[in-house]
């Protein structure tokens, strides 16, 4: 049971755990994907493209701080087989593409 505060009520902190909870169990994935794209639509409105550098060299900072050079190399792999994997289905997609054209 959350803790509550020297009022008897639950914190902020608390509450919000408690309903972060009850929301999961009450929605699919489909539903966080949907208020997802609506957060980043509306995120995108209200700022611009120095928000955007910001918060992402402060995420880069911190994650360079938190990780060291393997877990970069092992990122790098992955993500270097992951377009070479994208790269080799589009060539069969345009291939296919050509070849129906060209009937």
């Amino acid at each position: 049971m959350a803790k509550r505060n020297n009022r008897g009520n639950l914190s902020l902190e608390q509450a919000g755990k408690k309903g972060g909870k009850t929301t999961a169990q009450n929605h699919d994935q489909e539903f966080f994907e949907e208020i997802g794209k609506k957060g980043g639509k509306t995120t995108a409105k209200n700022h611009n493209i120095e928000f955007y550098q910001d918060i992402g060299q402060k995420g880069g900072k911190t994650t360079s701080q938190k990780y060291d050079q393997e877990f970069y190399e092992e990122i790098g792999k992955k993500g270097g087989k992951e377009r070479a994997r994208q790269s080799r289905n589009m060539s069969r997609s345009n291939s296919k593409n050509n070849n129906r054209n060209n009937s």
